[in-house]
């Protein structure tokens, strides 16, 4: 069947679900780590803490994809129904987080949030190839890339909302040391992760299967053991993997292993690094989880405001060129962050009173061209190597290829990589800007096709 060419706001339209499922991403990102630490966890158990994430991606986005290829209901759809699934999951579990009376509870929250998400995310990937054309792949890619950056953005912004308007005051907390700010933006969390899906759902309709692919699925249904089916596809996958997913591997690695080592440092470094200390009872640790929203808002305003700019310099330069410069901009941006400090003033917005922004907020400029980057280039670089019909599985692997390095971190870091760099979070931050160039370097050397000229 061939594909129509979709308008601006169809595309807008199908992706609007992202926002939700970013929304979330977003808290966890800023947020997780000071939720560890107000309920008593040491400095050096973060990382396995957040394994949560890339275990559940692991598993579930690879079934999801396969499970998904083979899903089609004439009323609800091949994707959409499990873009509804993980949005209800994930907003009872957001709305519960902040209640979390253990280190263990939130962590268990966090397993089940992620695998949530997990589900909704890996369809809203393969949805691109379904829905549209190849000569809307690269758009299709930076819309989502849109909404992971302005999801992500008022999620990391909206705790410094409700204090800096005077909603919320910074010191008041609940019983079990976390934040009141911290409740009412993982509550405004689960609201938007259902709204935003719910218009997806409601106002996009799915391509049905040709007969072929409906035979299919009708003969795998009547067969059963769809668990043993699904490995089964997932393997065969794995061993015909096209030759610019496997070189897509080292360009995913390192990247990832480096946001990871940002995510879950970044408060600690900039605690360090701007006012000398580690102690998460002073009222300066607390300034820093606020400063860190910010900044991770501020990288994600840059990641939606470039997004749509990327789009016909990705065409000239071709998606391997463009995000080894962006990665490189994101790189060296992290290795400059502990030498800018937060009392000279770039500038001052004019909300309110007035919002400063100093110095600091410069490696997150340089960061957001990354993120971007990152949110699009590598599907589209792989987007055009996947067998038709074999879209949600692959997706799923490529997922792969983005939660091993989380889970190496995870315990590279917990177990000898703090230690060697001095158990120190800024040195943290330092290794994540290397392997961000790393990481651009090798995607010079993924197999592309020519573009296709729009």
């Amino acid at each position: 069947m061939e594909k129509k060419q979709l308008n601006f706001w169809q595309i807008l339209t199908m992706n609007f679900g992202f926002f939700g499922v970013q929304f979330s991403f977003g808290l966890q990102q800023s947020n997780m780590s000071a939720i560890y630490k107000y309920l008593g966890a040491e400095e050096s158990e973060l990382p396995l803490l957040w394994l949560a994430g890339p275990v559940t991606g692991l598993i579930v986005q690879p079934i999801i994809g396969a499970i998904s290829d083979g899903t089609w209901s004439p009323k609800f759809g091949r994707r959409k129904p499990f873009f509804l699934l993980g949005a209800v999951i994930a907003s009872l579990a957001l709305v519960a987080m902040p209640y979390s009376s253990s280190i263990w509870m939130a962590a268990g929250l966090l397993w089940i949030l992620d695998a949530a998400n997990n589900i909704a995310l890996e369809p809203y990937r393969a949805f691109i190839s379904d829905m549209l054309p190849k000569k809307q792949f690269s758009f299709g890619f930076l819309v989502q890339s849109f909404f992971t950056g302005l999801g992500t953005t008022l999620a990391n912004f909206t705790p410094a909302i409700l204090v800096s308007f005077g909603i919320l005051a910074l010191a008041d907390k609940m019983d079990n040391g976390i934040p009141v700010y911290t409740y009412w933006a993982f509550g405004i969390g689960a609201i938007a992760s259902i709204i935003t899906i719910l218009i997806s759902v409601l106002f996009t309709k799915e391509y049905p299967p040709t007969p072929e692919e409906l035979e299919k699925i009708k003969t795998a249904k009547k067969e059963g053991n769809l668990i043993v089916k699904t490995f089964k596809e997932i393997v065969i996958a794995i061993k015909e993997m096209p030759l610019p997913m496997k070189q897509l591997i080292p360009v995913m690695f390192f990247p990832w292993y480096a946001m990871f080592c940002y995510w879950q440092y970044l408060t600690s470094a900039l605690s360090l690094s701007l006012y000398g200390t580690l102690d998460q009872s002073t009222s300066y640790f607390n300034q820093a989880q606020i400063l860190t929203g910010n900044l991770n808002g501020t990288y994600n305003i840059i990641c939606f405001t470039i997004a749509f700019l990327l789009i016909p310099i990705a065409r000239k330069l071709g998606a391997k060129r463009l995000h080894f410069v962006s990665l490189a901009i994101g790189g060296a941006a992290l290795l400059c962050m502990p030498l800018l400090n937060d009392t000279d003033l770039l500038f001052t917005l004019p909300f309110g009173d007035g919002i400063p922004v100093s110095q600091i907020y410069l490696f997150s400029f340089g960061l957001g061209i990354t993120w971007a980057s990152m949110m699009a280039m590598p599907y589209e670089m792989l987007a055009a190597s996947i067998p038709k019909g074999k879209t949600g599985v692959y997706m799923g692997i490529f997922n792969m290829f983005i939660v091993v390095p989380m889970i190496i971190q995870i315990f590279s870091v917990q177990y000898f990589v703090y230690d060697i760099l001095g158990q120190n979070p800024i040195n943290i931050i330092r290794l994540a800007g290397v392997f961000l160039i790393i990481g651009g370097i090798f995607s010079l050397f993924v197999s592309q096709p020519k573009p296709i000229k729009i």
